[in-house]
């Protein structure tokens, strides 16, 4: 307790001092700002003798054998005075009290003219001391984790011994992930193990993966199963204006790290330091250049940093220097992706034991309805159902608070005081109408859930689909047309049944186009044959992606362009038969929207079966599929008998 409050007091101490100082400050200009006139013993007699004398002081100076007299005559300003200095004899002395005395001017004595000098002292002395003194404060104080100024080579480096609290019991999911990292733990543990075998243990590894997937936190369980001390650093905090900065700092890191070792450094946003080298608009960047080589001097340089692992964590690993992710650097790559449903379901276990959850709340239906969604942003869902439990001043987090958090991390919060139109309420009812319909009929669509014609952010409405099965690897040709189909569906329902086309398909339109163009430059799924004309990539980095050339002629952007068109043009004429040929359960959705405004998918079950006419369809396409299916594990069947 005595420590806590002697920080708190040198907390305020620098206020205390300025405080002192602007008042000081005040004091030494006024001392600045007077005029004091020299007077000799004849001219201040004079004076006296003239009644031009409004004010008389005496300070007899011990030890020196003078007199100072001090004053103000009738024609002096507010800041002026006189001074004159008189030998100390009693002559004198009496002669200026007798001419005092006959022209009734009272005469002062200081009886303690050690005052007058300490006050002297105080005015032209102290204040400069004091503004030394916090001048040379605030240099100190300059500088992030208590280092100032004079250490500003100084690793930023944060140091947590024991590597803290984390395990692999806080890390859900991730099994794969955990097993690539097991062997760090491993050799931190019990290093002989590993040298005795000759084997050598990496020495970095750098986590990949989209953000918020759990890079940071597996790092921390890392050094939490391993019980080492753990170092933590942004790319950022190496990098300054000044050149030779980060690198100052990457030695000293190292050097501290020796210090601890077996250790871990954790180092996040690498890509921040990391960047490719010679990549720079107009020239280089020298403090990042620097800083870089001196990182992998330290990795793998003439020094040894036995016992020292590296683990680093990007968004970006395209932007990396190739120097960084060579054997003896950064020996392994974990990619972090996203989690499947199993995955998902263990993550909102772990973020639902601290929230009052109602008995009905399935945490596995809401990891099927999840899909694509990472651990931040399912820690953010049931963080935004919380606050609306709050909000409405329930007990417990029910359903119907993780279905609204749900569309507010999708689309935003509902926009209920908007005045909608009905005509706009309708064009958006047919439209949403035909992305669900589409997704009903077609063989492989996708399940519809939700249909809501309330206003989100920039959408006034939506159709919320998933995949009968979670899918991240391989799609066919017939799945992407028939998601271009389904996207589609809604202008072509707009243009059916309102006979009029809105602005409301745009998102549609690039998202079927972003489909179909992946099928013709990327995956080889038209007339151009199996060739790859372009890539996924990431944001473009200037410097090296700016003035990078395409790697096809004009003709062949022609004939992709054209077959683009093609593919989107057949979806669309398949997306406008099927919504004239589903009539009827286009408008029972359609009517049920302005009525409802949001349907659910158990409500849109009951419509669908309520229409007899498209339930025979759908019994013929259950049908068709078990068929196939059964076929499919026949001929599997048969393989394997052949093989034996």
């Amino acid at each position: 307790m005595n420590i806590k409050k002697t920080k708190r007091n040198m907390n305020f101490l620098p206020y205390i001092l300025l405080l002192v100082v602007v008042i000081g400050s005040l004091l030494f200009t006024n001392s600045i700002g007077n005029k004091v006139n020299e007077l000799n013993y004849t001219q201040l007699t004079s004076e006296i003798n003239n009644d031009n004398v409004t004010e008389i002081n005496i300070t007899p100076r011990s030890g020196s054998g003078v007199y100072i007299v001090t004053g103000k005559l009738k024609d002096y300003k507010k800041n002026e005075s006189f001074k004159a200095t008189i030998p100390y004899t009693d002559t004198v002395i009496s002669t200026i009290y007798t001419v005092a005395e006959e022209h009734n001017l009272k005469v002062e004595t200081n009886t303690n003219p050690e005052n007058s000098i300490w006050i002297s002292l105080l005015i032209n002395v102290v204040p400069l001391v004091l503004i030394g003194v916090l001048f040379y404060m605030m240099l100190s104080r300059l500088g992030s984790n208590g280092k100032g100024t004079f250490d500003f080579g100084k690793s930023r480096a944060k140091l947590s011994q024991e590597g803290g609290t984390k395990t692999f019991k806080d890390v859900a999911g991730l099994k794969e992930e955990k097993e690539e990292v097991q062997e760090l733990i491993d050799f931190l543990k019990n290093p002989k193990k590993f040298t005795k075998m000759g084997a050598r243990i990496p020495k970095g590894v750098l986590l990949v993966g989209p953000p918020g997937t759990g890079k940071t936190l597996l790092a921390k369980a890392v050094a939490g199963e391993a019980k080492v001390p753990f170092f933590y650093i942004s790319g950022s905090d190496f990098v300054e204006l000044f050149v030779g900065v980060g690198a100052s700092r990457v030695r000293d890191m190292f050097q501290q790290a020796k210090q601890t070792a077996p250790c871990l450094i954790f180092i996040d946003e690498i890509d921040a330091v990391g960047r490719e080298r010679g990549t720079g608009l107009g020239g280089g960047h020298d403090e990042r250049e620097q800083t870089l080589n001196q990182l992998l001097s330290e990795m793998d340089g003439f020094g040894e940093n036995e016992g020292i692992i590296i683990i680093a964590a990007t968004n970006r690993p395209d932007v990396l220097d190739p120097a960084l992710l060579r054997p003896g650097r950064f020996d392994r790559q974990v990619t972090v992706g996203k989690p499947d449903v199993k995955e998902r379901e263990e993550i909102l276990n772990v973020h639902a034991k601290n929230k009052i959850l109602d008995k009905n709340v399935n945490l596995k239906f809401i990891a099927s309805r999840t899909p694509g969604y990472s651990g931040a942003d399912l820690e953010n869902l049931l963080n935004e159902a919380a606050l609306l439990a709050v909000r409405r001043n329930k007990e417990s987090i029910t359903m119907e608070e993780i279905d609204e958090a749900s569309d507010r991390v999708l689309m935003g919060p509902a926009k209920t005081s908007r005045k909608v139109s009905d005509y706009e309420k309708k064009i958006v009812a047919y439209h949403e109408a035909g992305h669900a319909v589409s997704g009903i009929v077609l063989p492989n669509g996708e399940e519809v859930h939700k249909i809501t014609i309330i206003p989100r952010g920039v959408a006034g409405g939506y159709t919320q689909m998933l995949p009968k099965e979670e899918r991240t690897l391989v799609y066919t040709e017939k799945e992407l047309k028939e998601q271009i189909i389904t996207l589609l569906s809604g202008r072509a329902s707009e243009e059916a049944y309102m006979h009029e086309i809105s602005t409301g398909a745009s998102d549609d339109f690039k998202r079927a186009t972003k489909i179909a163009r992946s099928m013709v430059t990327e995956y080889g799924m038209s007339s151009l044959g199996p060739m790859q004309f372009e890539h996924q990539s990431e944001s473009v980095f200037l410097g090296r992606d700016y003035n990078k050339t395409k790697n096809y002629s004009d003709q062949v952007a022609l004939l992709i362009d054209q077959e683009v068109k093609k593919i989107i043009d057949d979806c669309y004429k398949e997306a406008k038969r099927i919504v004239s040929s589903e009539k009827k359960l286009i408008s029972v959705l359609a009517n049920a929207l302005i009525e409802r405004e949001t349907i659910t998918k158990e409500e849109i079950e009951d419509l669908v079966e309520a229409n007899s006419d498209y339930k025979v369809k759908h019994e013929e396409k259950k049908e068709t599929k078990k068929e196939v299916k059964e076929e499919i594990v026949e001929e599997a069947k048969k393989d394997t008998k052949e093989e034996e």
